[in-house]
C-alpha cells in the first residue's frame, strides 16, 4: 500500500517566535529559513506580515530568497492583514499561501468576538475569497478548533472549503484536548467533509503542548486522515510550546509499524543542526532530557543499560543518533587554519555569508584559537551565531580586566569604543565593583553607556568539549521603556562572554531606540 504523505508545516519563524524572548531579526530569520529548507520541510510559516514592518520584511525576504518550501504568510479574516500577507508572500510565485484565520469557539464567539454563529461564517468565507483572489493555495484556521461545537466546526470547515480553501487546519489553540477525543474530531470532520475524504481539500492540524500532550494529538489526528501536521524545531511556541517537529518526524519514521500508511520528507540527519541553530537564534536553551534534540537523548549512566548496548545499541535505542544528526564533529580547525580553511568549513556547515561576513568571523576566529587548541564546528556555529545576531554597534568591548576572590571585592575596569557618533572612534574606560566579577563588569558598562539595564535572564552553556571549551552566554535584560532585550555572546572567558552578550544587548536597545525615533520622524 501505498504511503499516505505528511506535510509538515513548521511555524517556528510565526508561532514559534511568538513566545516571550525569542524573537529574531532579519538575518537570524533567514539562516532559520535556509536550515528548514536542508532540513526538507513542505511549508514554513514565515511570519505574520501586518503586525510590523519586520514581520513583513521577513516574510518577504524568505519568500525571495529561500527556495524549495510553500512560503505561508498569517492573517487575520481583516481585509489589511489579507493583503498584506499577499503582498509579503508574492515573491514565492506558486510557492506562496495566505493562512487566514478566525475564532469559532462558543467562549471566543460570546467574549472575545461579540459574534453570531451565521457571522463568523461570512467572515470567514469573505476571508477566505479575499486571500483566493490574490494566490490559489489558502489555508485556513478556525481557532479555538478543538474547543469549538462539532456541528458547527463541520459547517466552518464545508463553508471554507467552498469559498476556496486548499487546506483547513484544525487549531488545539490552548492545548485542550485529549489524543482519543482529538483523534475522534478529526475522524468525524474527515466523514462529514467530502473534500477531506476525496483528497482534493487537506486536513490539517496545530496542537499546543499546555498540557504536555502535543505531539500525542497531532499523532493521533495523523492516525484519523490529518495530512498535514504544524509544528516546531524543539517545540517553542507560545505558552507551554508547539508540537516538536523533531517529535513528530522521528515517530513516524521510527513507528513505522504503527504508522504503515503515512511518512513525511524530512531529512532526519538535519534535525540536531536545526534544534541548535534555533536555539542560538532564538536564545531558548533545549533542555538536557528532551526527547531527540537534548544532550541526554542518546546517553546511558546505568551500567545494565550501557551493557545492553554495547552488546546490541538497540537494546537500549530505538533511534539510531547518526540518523537524527548526532555524531563526533569533524576535524576541527587550529589558529593556524587560514581564511580559506574558514570559509569552507562555514559553507559545509551551511551557512550563507558574505566576505565582509566571513572576515569578521575570522577575526574573532583568530581571537579564539590564540585561546584553545582546536575551534570545533560547534565553536563556529556559536561565532557565526553571535555574527548575525548582532545589530548595527553603538558600542564595542576593547579592553576588560578582572579581580575578584574571597577575600577581595570584586572589581571590574572596562574599555569601550564608541562607534556611532565619534569619528574617529572614541575610547571610553570605566571601573566598577559588584558583588561578582559579571556584576563589577555590567556596572561599569552601563556606567559608560549611561543606559541601566536589569539583568533578569543569565545561562552559560559550554559550547564544544574540552577544558578550554567555548562559553556562550544568553541574557535577557530590562530596560525602563523595554521588553526583554536579549544579548548573546561568546568566549573562552564566562566573564568576556557575559560582557559581550550585556553589550549585544546594550547595542540593540540603543538601536531599536534609534530607528523607532526615526520611524516616528517621518512623514
Amino acid at each position: 500500500m501505498k504511503a499516505r504523505r505528511i506535510i509538515i508545516f513548521d511555524t517556528t519563524l510565526r508561532d514559534g517566535e511568538q513566545c516571550p524572548g525569542a524573537s529574531m531579526n532579519l538575518r537570524e530569520k533567514l539562516e532559520v529559513a535556509r536550515q528548514l529548507a536542508r532540513l526538507r520541510v513542505d511549508v514554513i510559516e514565515a511570519g505574520f506580515p501586518v503586525i510590523s514592518d519586520g514581520d513583513f520584511q521577513a516574510v518577504q525576504a524568505v519568500a525571495r530568497e529561500v527556495r524549495g518550501p510553500t512560503i505561508a504568510g498569517l492573517a487575520r479574516c481583516v481585509a489589511k492583514d489579507i493583503d498584506a500577507a499577499a503582498a509579503a508572500v508574492k515573491p514565492a510565485g506558486r510557492r506562496g499561501r495566505i493562512h487566514v484565520f478566525l475564532a469559532t469557539s462558543k467562549i471566543h464567539r460570546e467574549f472575545k468576538l461579540g459574534k453570531a454563529q451565521d457571522e463568523i461564517l461570512r467572515l470567514a468565507v469573505e476571508g477566505v475569497r479575499r486571500a483566493r483572489s490574490y494566490i490559489e493555495d489558502v489555508e485556513f484556521s478556525p481557532e479555538d478548533g478543538s474547543r469549538t461545537e462539532p456541528e458547527f466546526l463541520v459547517q466552518v470547515c464545508r463553508a471554507v472549503v467552498a469559498a476556496g480553501a486548499t487546506t483547513v487546519n484544525i487549531p488545539d489553540t490552548v492545548g485542550w484536548a485529549m489524543p482519543d477525543q482529538f483523534g475522534e474530531l478529526i475522524q468525524r470532520l474527515h466523514d462529514e467533509v467530502p473534500e477531506f475524504s476525496s483528497g482534493s481539500a487537506v486536513i490539517s492540524v496545530h496542537c499546543h503542548n499546555d498540557l504536555g500532550l502535543a505531539v500525542a494529538n497531532s499523532l493521533a489526528a495523523v492516525r484519523h486522515g490529518a495530512r498535514q501536521v504544524e509544528c516546531t524545531v524543539n517545540g517553542i511556541g507560545e505558552r507551554a510550546g508547539n508540537a516538536a517537529l523533531e517529535e513528530i518526524a522521528m515517530a513516524l519514521k521510527t513507528r513505522k509499524d504503527f504508522f504503515a500508511a503515512c511518512a513525511c520528507g524530512i531529512n532526519t540527519r538535519e534535525i540536531v543542526k536545526s534544534s541548535r541553530l534555533v536555539s542560538r537564534m532564538s536564545s531558548l536553551l533545549v533542555q538536557r532530557n528532551k526527547a531527540v534534540v537534548g544532550e541526554n537523548a542518546f546517553a546511558h549512566a546505568s551500567g545494565i543499560h550501557q551493557d545492553g548496548v554495547l552488546k546490541k545499541r538497540e537494546c537500549y535505542e530505538i533511534m539510531n543518533p547518526v540518523s537524527v544528526g548526532w555524531g563526533k564533529s569533524q576535524l576541527p580547525l587550529t589558529k593556524h587554519s587560514g581564511h580559506a580553511a574558514l570559509a569552507a568549513r562555514l559553507k559545509h556547515l551551511g551557512f550563507r555569508l558574505s566576505d565582509s561576513d566571513v572576515d569578521a568571523i575570522f577575526k574573532r576566529f583568530k581571537e579564539i584559537g590564540d585561546k584553545k587548541k582546536f575551534v570545533y564546528d560547534d565553536d563556529l556555529t556559536a561565532l557565526v551565531g553571535g555574527h548575525i545576531t548582532e545589530v548595527p554597534e553603538t558600542w564595542s568591548l576593547d579592553y576588560l580586566h578582572v579581580t575578584s576572590g574571597n577575600q577581595t571585592v570584586p572589581t571590574a575596569t572596562v574599555r569601550l569604543k564608541r562607534l556611532q557618533g565619534k569619528k574617529p572612534p572614541e575610547l571610553l574606560q570605566e571601573a566598577g565593583i559588584g558583588d561578582g566579577p559579571v556584576d563589577a563588569a555590567l556596572k561599569a558598562i552601563d556606567r559608560l553607556t549611561q543606559t541601566r539595564g536589569r539583568l533578569l535572564e543569565y545561562t552559560l552553556r559550554a559550547v564544544s568539549q574540552g577544558k578550554d571549551a567555548l562559553g556562550e552566554v544568553s541574557v535577557k535584560v530590562k530596560f525602563a521603556d523595554r521588553d526583554l532585550v536579549p544579548g548573546k555572546g561568546a568566549s573562552t572567558d564566562v566573564i568576556e562572554a557575559s560582557a559581550r552578550a550585556y553589550l549585544n544587548a546594550v547595542n540593540r536597545y540603543l538601536f531599536c531606540g534609534q530607528s523607532k525615533r526615526a520611524h516616528s520622524a517621518q512623514p
